[in-house]
Parts: C-alpha cells; sequence; structure tokens
C-alpha cells in the first residue's frame, strides 16, 4: 500500500513539473502564435500524463511483487513455524520417553536398594544372632576352663590321696609281714616276697586306673582347645556366599532387538550359538534374553559380546564373529587380573606371574554349585587364622591354601585328575613343597609331611561342609554334560563341541581338512553310538556336525 501512495506522490510531481515547464516555454514563446504554443503545451501536458502513467503502472507492478513476495514469504513462515512445531512436540515426546525411562529406572533402583537394605537387615539380624551365639559359647567355653580346673585339682588331691594310700600298703605291707612271720613261721624272704607280690598287683590296678583317667581328660582338653582355635578363626572369617546357576539374563532396550538378533533365516542367532558355545533363550518373556550354558565362562563372553552388538545396533554374522573374538582376547586379560587380585588380596605378593591367569580361570569353575576361585579363597583364609591360633606358618598356609585346587582351572580342558595336573603345573612355576603336598593331601592321595598342611586338609573339610555350600544335584548334571562333550571330542578330527538344549543337544564343529562331507555324516552316527555305549541320559541327545569351509581372497 505505501508503494501505490509513494507513486501517486511521484506522479503528481511530475504533473508539476511539466506543468512549470509549459508555463516556462509559454512565457519564452508568447510572442509565438497562440495555436503553436497550444500544441506544445498539449504535447507536454501529454507527455507528462504518459510519464505519469507510466510510473503509476511501475508502481502498481512494484506492489504486486511485493504483495506477492510478503505472501510467499509468508507461507515460508508458516511452513518453517509448523516444522519447528512438530520438532518441539517430537522432541516433547522423546523427552517424556526419557523422563518415564529415568523414572522407571529410578523405581527399579529404589526398589533394588529397599531390597539390599532388607537384605543388609537381615544380615545384620543374622550377625547380631551370631554375636549372641558367640557369646553364648564363649560362657560355655569358660565354664569348661572352670571345669578343667576342677578337675585338674581333683587329679592333684587324687595324687596325694594315692600317695597316702601307698604308705598306709606300705603300713599294711609291715604289719601283714610280721602276721605271716607270726602265723606261718616263714622266713623274711619268702613273706616279703608274697607281700611285694601283693602290693604289686594292687599298685598296677590303681596305676591303669590312673593312666585311663588322665588319658580321658587330657584328649577332653584337646578337644576342647582344637574346638576352641576353630571357632575363633570361624568367627574371624565372613567370605562372600556366590551361587553360580546355569542361565544368565540380558535385557534388551526393546522386543524388536530380539527379531534383528535370530536374524534372516536364523543365520545371526546360528553364528552367536556356534561362536560362543551357549544356548540362546528368547521367548515372550519382555525385553529379555537367557543365555544357557554349564560353563560360567561362556556364559560371561556370550553375556559381553550380546550387550555390545545390542549398544552397537550393527547385528550381522560377521560383526557377530569380530565381536565375540574380542570378547573372548578381553577375557583372557580379565581373568588374568581377577588371579592377580586374588593373590594381593591374601597377601601372597610373591607368588609367580605365570600363575595368575590359572588361579583367575578358577572363577569361571564351579564344583558342585561351589565357585572354585571363592571355595580356594575361603580355604585359605581358614587355614592362614588356624596357623596364626597355632603359631605356624600362616602364609605359607593361605598360599597352601588358595592353590589347592589349582588344577581345575585345566582339568576339563586336559583330561586326568586335578591334583597330578595341579601338582604339575606349581612344579613348572616353583612353588614350595608343601604347597604340592596340599595338593596330593587334601584327596589323601599321600601323607601329610607339613602342619600348614593338615590345617589346608581340615580348612577344605570346612568349606565343603558348610550348609549350604555345595549342592549334588546340579553337579551330577553339569559333570553329565562335561562327559558327554569330552566323548565327543575323543573322535579325530573334532575341532569343538558344546552341549546346549540342557544336554539334549550336541553340536560339533569339525576341522574341513580333516574331515570330508561324506565322513561327517559318518562322524554324526559313531558320535551317536558312543554316547549310547557310555553314557547314561533321560530322553534323547541330537547330534549336530557342523562342517565349514572359507575361501578368502584378496582384490588389490
Amino acid at each position: 500500500m505505501n508503494e501505490i501512495v509513494l507513486a501517486v506522490i511521484l506522479a503528481f510531481f511530475a504533473l508539476l513539473g511539466g506543468l512549470g515547464a509549459s508555463a516556462f516555454l509559454f512565457r519564452r514563446k508568447e510572442k509565438e502564435s497562440t495555436k503553436t504554443f497550444e500544441e506544445d503545451v498539449q504535447r507536454i501536458l501529454e507527455n507528462a500524463q504518459r510519464e505519469a502513467e507510466r510510473i503509476i503502472n511501475l508502481a502498481k507492478e512494484e506492489a504486486q511483487r511485493a504483495r506477492q513476495e510478503a505472501e510467499e514469504k509468508k507461507r515460508e513462515v508458516e511452513s518453517l513455524l509448523s516444522q519447528k512445531r512438530a520438532e518441539l512436540e517430537k522432541k516433547e515426546q522423546e523427552l517424556e520417553r526419557k523422563i518415564r525411562e529415568v523414572e522407571q529406572s529410578l523405581s527399579q533402583k529404589e526398589q533394588a536398594l529397599t531390597q539390599k537394605e532388607q537384605m543388609v537387615e537381615r544380615r545384620f539380624e543374622a550377625l547380631e544372632r551370631r554375636e549372641e551365639e558367640l557369646y553364648r559359647r564363649e560362657k560355655e567355653l569358660k565354664e569348661l576352663e572352670r571345669q578343667v580346673e576342677r578337675a585338674q585339682k581333683d587329679i592333684e588331691n587324687k595324687l596325694k590321696e594315692i600317695q597316702e594310700k601307698e604308705r598306709e600298703v606300705e603300713q599294711l605291707r609291715e604289719r601283714e609281714l610280721l602276721e605271716l612271720q607270726r602265723i606261718a613261721s616263714l622266713t623274711m624272704e619268702e613273706a616279703r616276697a608274697e607281700v611285694l607280690k601283693r602290693a604289686e598287683e594292687n599298685a598296677r590296678i590303681e596305676a591303669i586306673r590312673l593312666a585311663k583317667k588322665i588319658e580321658d581328660e587330657a584328649r577332653e582338653m584337646a578337644e576342647l582347645r582344637a574346638k576352641r582355635v576353630i571357632t575363633t578363626a570361624v568367627q574371624r572369617l565372613a567370605p562372600e556366599i556366590a551361587i553360580n546357576y546355569t542361565t544368565t539374563t540380558v535385557e534388551l532396550p526393546s522386543n524388536e532387538f530380539k527379531g534383528r538378533i535370530i536374524g534372516r533365516e536364523g543365520r545371526n542367532i546360528r553364528t552367536f550359538e556356534l561362536l560362543t558355545g551357549v544356548d540362546l533363550i528368547i521367548d515372550d518373556t519382555p525385553d529379555l534374553v537367557t543365555i544357557s550354558s554349564f560353563d560360567p565362562l561362556r556364559r560371561e563372553i556370550a553375556k559381553i559380546a550380546l550387550e555390545r552388538l545390542i549398544e552397537d545396533g550393527r547385528i550381522h554374522p560377521a560383526r557377530i564373529e569380530e565381536v565375540v573374538n574380542e570378547v573372548k582376547k578381553e577375557m583372557d586379560e580379565r581373568i588374568r587380573k581377577i588371579g592377580e587380585e586374588a593373590c594381593l588380596e591374601l597377601g601372597l605378593y610373591d607368588i609367580n606371574p605365570g600363575l595368575y591367569y590359572y588361579i583367575g580361570k578358577l572363577y569361571f569353575r564351579t564344583s558342585y554349585s561351589q565357585n572354585v576361585l571363592l571355595h580356594s579363597k575361603e580355604v585359605a583364609y581358614l587355614a592362614g587364622l588356624l596357623a596364626e591360633e597355632l603359631n605356624l606358618d600362616a602364609k605359607m598356609a593361605r598360599r597352601a591354601g588358595l592353590l589347592h585346587d589349582i588344577g581345575k582351572a585345566i582339568s576339563h580342558e586336559l583330561g586326568g585328575s586335578h591334583t597330578d595336573i595341579g601338582v604339575e603345573l606349581c612344579k613348572r612355576y616353583g612353588e614350595p613343597e608343601p604347597v604340592l603336598n596340599a595338593i596330593k593331601a587334601h584327596h589323601n592321595e599321600e601323607p601329610v609331611k607339613f602342619p600348614e598342611v593338615a590345617l589346608v586338609c581340615a580348612a577344605d573339610a570346612l568349606s565343603a561342609a558348610r550348609p549350604g555350600a555345595r549342592r549334588e544335584t546340579l553337579e551330577a548334571y553339569l559333570k553329565r554334560l562335561e562327559k558327554l562333550e569330552n566323548i565327543v571330542k575323543s573322535f579325530k578330527g573334532v575341532a569343538n563341541a558344546y552341549a546346549v538344549q540342557a544336554g539334549r543337544e550336541v553340536r560339533v564343529i569339525v576341522n574341513p581338512e580333516e574331515i570330508s562331507d561324506e565322513e561327517a555324516y559318518q562322524l554324526s552316527k559313531d558320535i551317536a553310538r558312543k554316547i549310547e555305549e557310555e553314557l547314561e541320559f533321560p530322553g534323547q541327545i541330537k547330534v549336530v556336525v557342523i562342517r565349514e569351509t572359507r575361501h578368502v581372497e584378496y582384490a588389490k
């Protein structure tokens, strides 16, 4: 609108200018004829009018363009505002979702914290009850000590009575001697021999009774002393309680990841199970995947690898193989670190670093469902505390206790007794003789040669006999799965074997250079036949022989 007003004003001024010019010409040419003047004026006026119309048209066109540009800008602004509004709404929805997730996470953490508080309260109550029990036992021990002191005093009094009776016997012997001489007219030597014989018999009977009483009292005091030492050592130890199961769960961001984990035609899940040796269970449980395997090390590798794949988002066979190999390399360093921390925790700073890896592997081994590393640490602590109570070498006792089951770290890989493997391993790394003796003696394979080894055997029995420490049923199941894998690995050309599906299926990975396709078929039959002959199992076991051939070439 402003442009139109400006155009009109310009036209008005142009008209005035034309009138002024015509007046000027009129004055100059006033002497000319009136007709010529009027024609000139008319021409000037027409020119001025055309110029004004041109300017007005230009102004209108400019105004029209300005209006169109304004409308286009208005539409652009409205479109931009609409986009911004949509983005803002999307961000608000995302923020609300994150807030809900944070609130849900906080709620879960609060629940976990509440559960931990309840657990701490229960442990505190248990400790209070244990303290009361220890206080009661301490009173009983003090009472027993007083009884022992009274018994010692009684023994001293009875010894005095025996001495008094011996004097009485001597006096009686003399009287009897005189009486015998008087009555029987015996000689002095004959009478003395008769009296000595009777006195000797009476003294022998009294001595036997006294020796038995002293032996019983000594045995009672020894048992009391042993109970006191064990009670003192046990009450100073508060080990971790760990129960290893055969499944591990992994949380998913959403249920859509289950399809991505399975992959097209199941190729992702097959690759994952083949590389890790676990059984991946994907069911209707929301946002959850279960990893099943009797080997804790395989479960841990599979758990870390799956979590990384979910976080990365790229889930396909090549990426799965890459991540699993990375995790396996990292686990070797983690295992060594666990072994080193266990040695430092027990104050064993001079153990050969080469043993750290094998000590760490015990963390991923179980014996009757009891974690072998935690069991070994418990034995080491108990043996050390017992040694301190008895003024023996506590450090050597802890060392032997920690390494007494070291053979279990690799016995399932090499086969054979874990004691023989443990002795060979410790000899290789220069362990002292008490450690080697403890490895053999705690299974009665050789006699105890050192007092510290006897303490290790006692601590091993205490740790294993603790209520709830071990469970036979699960261990039998795990041993059956291990035996199943060992049977399969005994065949030539088998690179690896994994028992899955709770032992109802065994997957056999063969070396393609040693086993052909035809031989793989026959191998599955041979394995099935040997399993039937050597293993007792319910139902049936599926034998799957996998032969994979890879051909790689690089384009340069």
